[in-house]
């Protein structure tokens, strides 16, 4: 069984053992990305992507995007390598700004973990250390209260914070989502 597969089941296991006072997810997001770098840095293959959503400081109850700004959402997921390349595992924070009913805006900010080449291969990016920073933006469209897609570009790097090369990792996608 593979790593996507395996944390699937968990975040379903654990999303449904949650009684309707308990809910532990505000969204579960799973997607597929590529690299968008181009030369030695790119990376091969494809991405898959999942992502959990926490509103610790009640986003779903903000009113207006000044408000919607001042309760961020809290992330957690990962970037699961193929064809070799690097696995990535981020966390920060989200805040998420509707337009209107159906279209909204995105950005996050946090730091990743990741499984990546520090430095010396001429295939795929030279990260220089194995915690970065990690940063998106996405835009998205809600189906109904509950699902939604969204385009999105990610990057990963140090910002010259530590020795060694900072080539970084940027990856676009898409996700589909489902918020509880």
């Amino acid at each position: 069984m593979s790593i996507a597969s395996v944390a699937v089941a968990a975040a379903i296991s654990v999303a449904g053992s949650a009684t309707a006072g308990e809910q532990i997810f505000d969204e579960l997001r799973f997607g597929v990305s590529t690299s968008v770098q181009s030369g030695h840095t790119r990376e091969d293959g494809v991405f898959p992507e999942i992502t959990a959503l926490f509103d610790p400081f009640g986003y779903d109850t903000a009113v207006g995007w000044q408000q919607q700004l001042l309760h961020p959402r809290v992330h957690l997921g990962t970037s699961i390598g193929t064809s070799g390349e690097a696995t990535q595992f981020f966390t920060g924070f989200t805040w998420t700004v509707d337009f209107n009913e159906k279209l909204f805006a995105e950005a996050g900010f946090g730091g990743v973990i990741h499984t990546g080449d520090l430095e010396g291969d001429d295939d795929g990016p030279e990260l220089g250390c194995r915690v970065l920073f990690h940063e998106y933006l996405g835009a998205g469209y809600r189906f109904n209260a509950h699902w939604n897609v969204m385009a999105q570009i990610a990057h990963s790097s140090h910002a010259n914070l530590c020795d060694g090369p900072n080539d970084g990792m940027t990856r676009a996608g898409l996700q589909v989502g489902y918020k509880f």
